[in-house]
């Protein structure tokens, strides 16, 4: 397929969570800032992509326009993997993880849809053997920091139909409310965001042991890339999650050898795209680990994320952030029933972003 054109936009939608946008991130967050990548070939088919751009999204954009839209407009992409491959060779002088591997995780996310709707298939078809199309999800809720307004969004969460959650609560008291307030009935998941250091981690976690019905503890310390830390805390009790916050098959690999931790989560707008997620698999299938995709996303990345889920199955649940945006970056309703979401034979992820939604949050 000969590209004719790579185009770049940033928007950003507005959400409300029922907390104060603190606690997770550097600043308040509280919007979705979306690098949207849009690919076209000469025949006039278009895939969608999507560049992790959360505070970053300029400078992500800034990547593709000047670094890698000049070296795709006007050439033949034969294989999305090779393309993958020769793009981080000729980037890597400009960091082998980070801005640079999020850039190249958009593009080629892009390109492995248009080569998906080249063939008139969905992309769950031309990327694995699964047919696993009903994939449930998990309400991933943001940082309260409070004990009563915590309970209270995993209520509604349950009110709304999710039968697990997440919680990105750093401190035991919310973490322990959120667990009494569910009678310990509910599955919940810990991602303290790095959060802790090692002593800490090995108090909390003791304190998780007591408690019935913890998925997994993510991300439980800093830096997320000490594997012997992460594989010192590795129980029979809690498993330990990891993953947002690597980037391509080589980083996941040396920590599943290492044994760091029970699951690995891979973030299809950070590890490189489609082309290392599925790098990614193979290594958790050989190294016999569970998946657990991070995709706090309602763009071209959430749906991507579903396709590589149902190519393949051992994918254990998606993240499903429980926030009310403002408008939606494309319309999930049509494949959405509940918690779960039912992929169909659409060609490619299947939808399209929303033009008007765009033109109505673009950012300059």
């Amino acid at each position: 397929m000969k590209i004719r054109s790579v185009q770049t936009r940033v928007v950003e939608i507005p959400f409300t969570d029922s907390g104060k946008g603190q606690g997770i991130t550097p600043t308040t967050w509280n919007t979705l800032e979306t690098v949207l990548v849009r690919v076209e070939d000469s025949d006039g088919h278009v895939g969608w992509g999507e560049a992790f751009g959360y505070f970053v999204a300029d400078a992500t954009r800034s990547v593709v326009e000047r670094l890698i839209k000049p070296l795709l407009e006007g050439q033949e992409v034969d294989s999305v993997a090779t393309w993958n491959l020769r793009t981080q060779r000729q980037l890597h002088l400009f960091g082998r993880y980070g801005i640079t591997m999020f850039a190249i995780s958009g593009v080629d996310m892009a390109l492995w849809d248009l080569y998906a709707k080249r063939a008139g298939k969905p992309l769950y078809e031309v990327l694995g053997k699964g047919r696993k199309t009903r994939l449930p999800t998990y309400a991933s809720l943001v940082r309260y920091n409070d004990t009563e307004v915590a309970p209270q969004i995993c209520r509604q969460a349950i009110d709304d139909g999710f039968d697990s959650l997440k919680l990105h609560e750093i401190e035991m008291a919310p973490i322990e409310a959120c667990h009494q307030a569910m009678a310990g009935q509910v599955p919940i998941s810990i991602d303290v965001n790095c959060s802790w250091d090692i002593t800490s981690a090995r108090d909390n976690l003791q304190r998780l042991q007591q408690m019935n019905n913890i998925s997994w503890l993510e991300e439980p310390i800093f830096p997320p890339e000490d594997f012997a830390a992460l594989n010192s805390l590795r129980n029979a009790q809690v498993p330990i999650a990891a993953g947002e916050n690597w980037c391509t098959e080589q980083q996941f690999r040396q920590a599943m050898q290492a044994g760091a931790v029970d699951y690995v989560q891979p973030s299809v707008s950070k590890v490189g795209g489609v082309s290392e997620f599925i790098k990614i698999m193979h290594a958790a299938d050989q190294y016999q680990t569970g998946v657990l995709p991070h995709s706090p996303y309602f763009g071209p990345g959430f749906l991507a994320t579903l396709h590589l889920a149902a190519a393949f199955p051992q994918t254990m649940q998606v993240e499903y952030l429980y926030v009310e945006p403002a408008a939606w970056l494309i319309d999930l309703q049509p494949i959405r029933q509940g918690p779960e979401f039912v992929l169909g034979e659409q060609p490619g992820i299947g939808l399209s972003p929303d033009e008007d939604v765009i033109a109505r949050f673009l950012r300059p």
